[in-house]
């Protein structure tokens, strides 16, 4: 199990990279913490059981605030980005 949080630390610093040429700062800094985040994790040998309670909890924190920002903060329309206006 240890080694599937090493392929999602791989994944999240390929997005990261992508995000970094795209010149979308703010998403590349947040891939690039979930890699570090994977990554360290992978090496902490942990019970099976315990990194499935683990990625459990980071897809439910995930899912309800991409869920929030959805339906909150995301703008409707051609107006400025909410998210990008209280970031800058």
């Amino acid at each position: 199990m240890d080694r599937m949080y090493r392929v999602l630390g791989y994944w999240t610093i390929v997005i990261a990279l992508m995000a970094f040429w795209a010149q979308l700062y703010p998403m590349a800094l947040i891939f690039f913490a979930l890699t570090a985040f994977f990554v360290a994790l992978s090496y902490l040998n942990l019970t099976e059981r315990t990194y499935l309670n683990i990625f459990f909890g980071f897809m439910f924190v995930s899912f309800v605030g991409f869920t929030y920002y959805t339906f909150f903060v995301m703008p409707v329309g051609p107006q400025d980005h909410a998210l990008l206006n209280m970031i800058m």
